[in-house]
């Protein structure tokens, strides 16, 4: 709340940087004003999520003070985003691979200057212990953005979507691939059909989850950090250190061990997982896949996120595309053959994952979306663990929810765009399920596994805050969308 406060009283020239309604971006926030405005490592008093009027007032004045650089990297972004497009280069994220860049080019730099020479002097708000780069009078702001563009795309190392297609176009090494894809799928380790071993060891399964989750919201004293709107709630912070959290961790620990994640996997290769989550109204699979039971993965030879299928039914050329596409750090990553390669094995393996910790988190994520109830229905009956209890009550204070809960009783005037919203909040599961297991695999792929409870419970309440804060955001929009005033047919024929 402090840091839109700051952002907006700014004034113009961070729309490049903002969203629709004027806040800043939430990459923004990550890649820029966190770790290189306020520094909280450096101002530890910053780093809290709630803030004294003393520290509020110290963050909006770092904010203030860098309003000059801020505006020049906005501007600088625009520059990169146009020598992008010039050079052709579509790989990655444009936020994820240049704001940094750009902060760095406004503190040196100042503001750009199209067509004329690069300013020597930095800009206002930037530390003035920084010289300008040699040579910098000397060199067109344009230069200066196609040579960071190219050294930004070259640094990926061929860590792009077009190596993944050329690396995949070749016919010998397709027809390989798949042969080996074949050969690991086959080699599975499957459950066999009526194992009742198996069956009861997916009740247990489920009971071991709940208690993590009991543990992972259980409150002690305090404001909920977990608050999107920052208001005291009375739920507290989790309890790490009592005994719930002592319960929590041991029951992680047998989660893992016993290799409950992959149980789970095997279960929907084989088609024995109907009752897993104690409703019979939900696919025990939960959307993961539009199948009854997984299908083999096939290599493929294309992708788009505007038609990417369900997580478990990906071809490897979507599983690795959709790395790179969200990857702002592909140095991290290894080269295209290199990801392909071990894709193969990740691909066959138990939903799809290679670690056996991620896996427990699908655990865990299915356990908690099953009881998700935005809608205050009431369904699934009872009130759950604590983590549904203060993740349900996060949702249903929304204003966007308490409207969609009225929509459910009564018809939309608005031509059913609002309607259509609402209708996800009878099955929040399913976005829930896929954003949760695209972050594991990024993880997975980066080799990150979780460590304990406190990393899971992270990782699950993040992406509720996600999927409840992307809900918010397509309301506002399509609310916006719905006040916007009607052009005339007559202004858009003189128009044509």
């Amino acid at each position: 709340m402090v840091i839109d406060r700051a952002w907006r009283a700014l004034g113009p020239g961070l729309e490049p940087l903002s969203g629709p309604g004027g806040s800043p971006l939430t990459r923004t926030v990550k890649l820029i004003l966190l770790p290189l405005v306020v520094r909280p490592s450096l101002h530890t008093s910053l780093a809290a999520d709630f803030l004294e009027p003393s520290q509020a007032a110290e963050l909006e004045r770092l904010i203030q003070e860098a309003g000059g650089c801020l505006a020049a990297t906005a501007a600088w972004f625009t520059l990169l985003k146009r020598a992008r497009r010039a050079l052709g280069i579509v790989a990655g994220n444009p936020q994820d691979l240049y704001f940094q860049r750009c902060f760095e080019l406004a503190t040196v730099h100042g503001a750009p200057a199209p067509g004329a020479s690069a300013p020597a002097s930095p800009a206002p708000g930037a530390p003035s212990s920084r010289a300008s780069a040699p040579g910098a009078s000397v060199r067109t702001a344009e230069g200066m953005a196609r040579a960071a563009v190219r050294e930004i795309a070259e640094a990926g190392g061929g860590r792009t979507v077009d190596a993944l297609r050329e690396h995949l176009a070749d016919p010998d090494r397709r027809a390989a691939l798949d042969r080996t894809l074949l050969a690991a799928w086959e080699a599975r380790e499957l459950t066999p059909p009526g194992d009742l071993a198996a069956v009861s060891a997916l009740a247990a399964l489920t009971a071991l989850a709940a208690e993590v989750l009991d543990a992972c919201g259980a409150p002690s004293t305090g404001p909920d950090p977990t608050s999107t709107t920052g208001a005291s709630t009375g739920t507290g912070t989790p309890d790490r250190t009592g005994a719930a959290g002592a319960a929590g961790a041991a029951a992680f620990a047998e989660l893992v061990d016993s290799g409950s994640g992959s149980a789970l996997g095997r279960a929907l290769w084989a088609g024995h997982a109907d009752a897993l989550w104690g409703r019979a109204d939900l696919p025990p699979h939960l959307e993961l896949t539009a199948h009854r039971v997984p299908p083999r993965p096939e290599p493929g030879r294309g992708a788009s996120t505007a038609t990417l299928p369900p997580p478990l039914d990906r071809t490897l050329f979507e599983r690795v595309f959709t790395v790179l596409q969200s990857s702002g750090r592909d140095a991290d990553l290894p080269p295209v053959p290199e990801l392909v390669r071990r894709e193969v094995g990740r691909s066959c393996g138990p939903l799809g994952l290679g670690d056996e910790s991620l896996r427990v988190a699908v655990v865990l994520g299915g356990c908690l979306a099953v009881g998700l109830d935005p809608l205050g229905s009431g369904r699934p009956p009872g009130p759950g663990t604590a983590a549904h209890r203060l993740v349900n009550r996060r949702w249903q204070r929304e204003a966007s929810v308490l409207r969609a809960r009225r929509m459910t009783t009564a018809p939309d005037p608005d031509g059913g765009t609002l309607a259509a919203l609402a209708a996800e909040l009878r099955s929040p599961w399913v976005a829930y399920l896929r954003r949760l297991w695209v972050r594991l695999h990024g993880r997975d792929v980066r080799e990150a596994p979780l460590d304990g409870p406190a990393s899971a419970w992270e990782l699950l309440d993040g992406v509720a805050r996600s999927v409840l804060m992307d809900h918010r955001g397509r309301v506002r929009n399509a609310l916006r969308a719905l006040s916007a005033p009607a052009v005339p047919q007559f202004v858009e024929a003189r128009s044509a």
